[in-house]
């Protein structure tokens, strides 16, 4: 009687008999985030995403060498007297006798001498930065959309170094000033989105740990360019060859690196790509030397909790979350960020910018300056990377930019003369160092505050945001003695207090849609503080 009972419970006959089988015929897989599958399977930062990481950035020395090619090709060359009428002893053109002197290098060395951007003429050079810098800004808001749609960031990426190289090149042909000033101003909309593009797509498949080590590595390269440009600069000293010549790792960039690169597995899951997502994770595994099992597929994070069947054989597509900017707009939690990001940028940028254009001329070589420059500013991305994740992004920012508003002030109550001149130089010099590193970490801050879906959109209007500074950065260097570190000091310290209502971010995931931050910051709001 006790046996058959035993028997009807079913205690020794289960341990025997298998589990029954789905209907369908598969068992459910396990869904992970894509930070997840990162860290538990296919490496956080393998081999796979430093060479992926170095290729793409490779895409930030480009941005630096369009933008600072104008140093040298809108300068102005140094003149001589050609006939006695003339006056050595002037320090300008201006009111010499036309005919009287000549350029010592030609009037085909700068756009100056050939279309006589001097005396009356001379904001026309101001004219073209300003208008280069707001051809960024369009840029950066047109392809942050584009590479969070259907276009992607690598496809975003090949785009515009495409067509960095075609205007770099037309520029060089141009006729008269407008027609220069046209091709710069598309030069600056193919630019503005060369950065962004190359940011997010070397950073997004970086594990949580790294990736804003990575993110900071990024400017590395944009001073990488800013050398290069001064070195090609000094084997072409005209300006039309100059142009041409920076046109070409555009070139090179688009047939020896683009075509080995990878779309962003984030933007793919995003996009209801999960089969080609999943590809590109079993490679990063592979390469990485890990094993991506089976049974694993990746999944939205608002998903990963829910019960949803999906199929066994890896994944499965799903439709494409449609985000817009509007709807960064329409939640407030992302609106609020939003609002902040950009104002704090566009302080970052007024100074960032500011501070180059108003150093002191040393009265050493141009080319060399220009290389010093950018090696000057290495120094504080190599601190920032390396305090990033110890501190924070939210404190670092505060600090950097209070540090440079800071000597602005400083250097504000300078006279302009005398040791004063020297005091004010090296406040100037330390200014734009904590800037530099603001700059720097302002864009691993603002990726990480806004879900995939949505996160180029995000960091196009911040981009933005950054070149309406550039804009009016020479208008205010153009005030002359103490103002413009008094206004770079307001900017500074400004721009930290503003920092100081964002959340931090610092060892949180990178969200996929804006349900699952929006979700997750609900549950825990001290994040916020």
């Amino acid at each position: 009687m006790s046996n058959s009972s035993t028997l009807s419970n079913g205690d020794l006959w289960s341990p025997l008999i298998p589990p029954p089988a789905a209907a369908d015929g598969y068992s459910k897989p396990k869904k992970v985030t894509m930070d997840q599958m990162l860290e538990k399977y296919c490496g956080e930062f393998g081999w796979w995403q430093f060479r992926h990481f170095v290729l793409t950035s490779l895409a930030w020395a480009l941005e630096g060498i369009h933008t600072m090619v104008m140093i040298f090709a809108d300068r102005e060359p140094g003149w001589r007297c050609s006939t006695n009428r003339c006056d050595s002893m002037a320090k300008s053109v201006c009111g010499l006798e036309p005919g009287s002197w000549e350029w010592l290098s030609g009037s085909a060395s700068s756009t100056v001498s050939e279309f006589g951007l001097i005396c009356g003429q001379k904001y026309k050079v101001g004219l073209v930065q300003s208008l280069f810098f707001a051809g960024c800004m369009i840029g950066a808001g047109v392809f942050g959309h584009l590479s969070d749609s259907k276009m992607g960031r690598k496809g975003s990426l090949t785009i515009v170094c495409i067509l960095n190289a075609i205007f770099g090149c037309l520029t060089a042909f141009s006729s008269d000033y407008w027609t220069y000033t046209l091709f710069r101003v598309l030069t600056g909309f193919s630019t503005g989105g060369t950065g962004l593009c190359a940011f997010v797509l070397a950073t997004e498949p970086v594990g949580q740990p790294w990736r804003g080590v990575a993110g900071m590595s990024t400017f590395y390269f944009f001073s990488i360019g800013i050398a290069v440009v001064s070195a090609i600069a000094y084997f072409f000293q005209t300006w039309r060859s100059l142009y041409i010549a920076s046109s070409v790792p555009s070139v090179m960039l688009v047939i020896f690196v683009l075509p080995f690169l990878h779309e962003s597995p984030r933007w793919c899951l995003v996009r209801g790509k999960v089969d080609e997502a999943m590809k590109i994770m079993h490679k990063i595994a592979k390469s990485n030397g890990k094993h991506l099992p089976e049974g694993i597929v990746l999944a939205l994070d608002s998903e990963v909790n829910d019960d949803e069947d999906v199929p066994n054989s890896q994944s499965k597509s799903k439709e494409a979350q449609n985000v817009s900017i509007l709807d960064v707009l329409k939640l407030p939690l992302t609106r609020f960020r939003l609002f902040l990001a950009v104002a704090i940028n566009f302080f970052c940028s007024v100074v960032y910018y500011g501070l180059s254009l108003n150093a002191v001329n040393l009265g050493t070589n141009l080319y060399l300056n220009v290389a010093l420059n950018a090696v000057a500013e290495m120094p504080a991305y190599l601190i920032t990377a390396v305090v990033l994740d110890r501190v924070g992004r939210k404190p670092l920012a505060i600090w950097t930019m209070w540090f440079s508003g800071i000597f602005c002030l400083a250097g504000s109550l300078m006279k302009g003369y005398g040791t004063w001149k020297v005091v004010r130089m090296a406040c100037g010099v330390l200014g734009i160092f904590g800037m530099a590193g603001t700059y720097n970490l302002l864009f691993v801050y603002s990726m990480e505050l806004f879900p995939t879906v949505v996160r180029n959109a995000a960091l196009g209007c911040a981009t933005q945001a950054s070149q309406m500074g550039a804009i009016l950065a020479p208008l205010v260097v153009v005030l002359g003695g103490g103002i413009p570190f008094a206004v770079f000091a307001a900017c500074g310290i400004a721009g930290g207090l503003l920092v100081i209502y964002l959340p931090e971010t610092l060892n949180r995931p990178l969200y996929d849609t804006m349900a699952g931050m929006e979700e997750a910051e609900a549950e825990k709001p001290s994040i916020l503080s």
